[in-house]
């Protein structure tokens, strides 16, 4: 082993959260992974939540989850890209590094993934709700001094996931852009507007979150039952939108982004659908000229333009609406569940 490791070894020292049950999560104990070729551990001092709300209240069984982390490099297994002591941003999943598609910075879309399990003989070490997190050195990205681990975490899916559509669109300072659904996604899709300059239009029907959507800087946020397609077009002489960023997930998102458009306009799908958006080819692509983009997280160059936005908005804050300990894990499910948060960071070791 290269850097000694400087990490307990104790199992009762090493702690994972996991799903159990309809509506029923808790905090146990775990193995403790280790470093493996170029696979680093990592302490994980920040750990933001996403959808696993959704599989929680399904009850869905999970042993393993989380995969929005930040913390410090404690142990490697040879010389490589990160060193003990590193602060760094933990990339999701695990793809192979070797492909084209790795090699060009869109790994997300890796298609020969690493069999975790396989390679490290556990799945222990593969979720960041954990203590320890074991991942690939080129996946753990350094943090800039001036940003917290808290705010790292926002890298992945507060930030980056809408900031990699609106780079797939070009979204700039003379767009309108629509964004639907102000989930934890969409709210930092307009931090995301904000910070290019963009004009913002937002569809929600959470209380809660359309409130955060104002404070945030959308110039209007709709309600989906108040005709929003009317109102769109009012706000807009009649035109549509330049742009629109959908991150509701929903059919009834997708498709007001596709009529929301003015001609020649541009759409990024970024929220995860996995039903069928109805679409009539000649009327609502070709005729209207339109680029429709499919967009999961964002190509690894812009990682750094990532961390400009989080470094230098003054709304990052905002977006991250709780800090929680992970022992609290199902008060922080309860509230991505009733649509009463925006990101919830948790603390592994709190």
């Amino acid at each position: 082993m290269w850097d000694k490791p400087i990490f307990a070894t104790n199992r009762e020292d090493n702690m994972k959260a996991r799903i159990i049950g309809k509506e029923q999560s808790d905090v146990v104990p775990a193995p403790v992974p280790e470093p493996k070729e170029d696979w680093a551990v990592v302490k994980v001092h920040a750990s933001a939540m996403c959808t696993e709300y959704k599989t929680w209240l399904a009850g869905d069984r999970r042993e393993v989850i989380g995969h929005e982390g930040a913390g410090e490099v404690v142990a490697v297994a040879q010389p490589g890209r990160v060193k003990v002591g590193d602060r760094v941003t933990v990339m999701p999943q695990y793809p192979c590094g070797n492909c084209a598609l790795c090699r060009a910075g869109d790994y997300v879309y890796c298609e020969d993934t690493y069999d975790f399990a396989e390679f490290t003989g556990s799945r222990e070490g593969s979720g960041t709700f954990a203590h320890y997190v074991v991942k690939p050195s080129w996946l753990l990205l350094p943090i800039p001094e001036r940003v917290t681990y808290e705010q790292a975490t926002m890298a992945i899916d507060g930030i980056g996931a809408s900031f990699g559509g609106m780079q797939a669109i070009g979204v700039g300072a003379f767009d309108t852009v629509l964004i639907t659904g102000l989930g934890p996604v969409g709210l930092g899709g307009i931090i995301n507007g904000r910070f290019r300059g963009a004009r913002v239009l937002a569809v929600e029907p959470a209380p809660w979150r359309a409130a955060l959507g104002l404070e945030l800087g959308a110039e209007v946020v709709l309600h989906p039952q108040d005709d929003p397609l009317a109102r769109i077009r009012d706000l807009t002489d009649g035109r549509g939108v330049d742009c629109a960023v959908d991150c509701s997930g929903s059919v009834a998102g997708e498709r007001l982004c596709i009529d929301a458009v003015r001609r020649r306009g541009r759409v990024a799908f970024v929220g995860e659908c996995s039903q069928d958006l109805p679409i009539k080819v000649s009327p609502d692509l070709i005729r209207k000229g339109l680029l429709v983009a499919g967009n999961w997280l964002y190509n690894m160059q812009d990682y750094e333009g990532v961390m400009q936005v989080i470094a230098e908005s003054p709304l990052i804050d905002k977006l991250i609406s709780h800090v929680m300990p992970m022992s609290n894990i199902q008060e922080a499910f309860g509230l991505l569940a009733a649509g009463e948060a925006a990101k919830i960071v948790l603390h592994p070791w709190a």
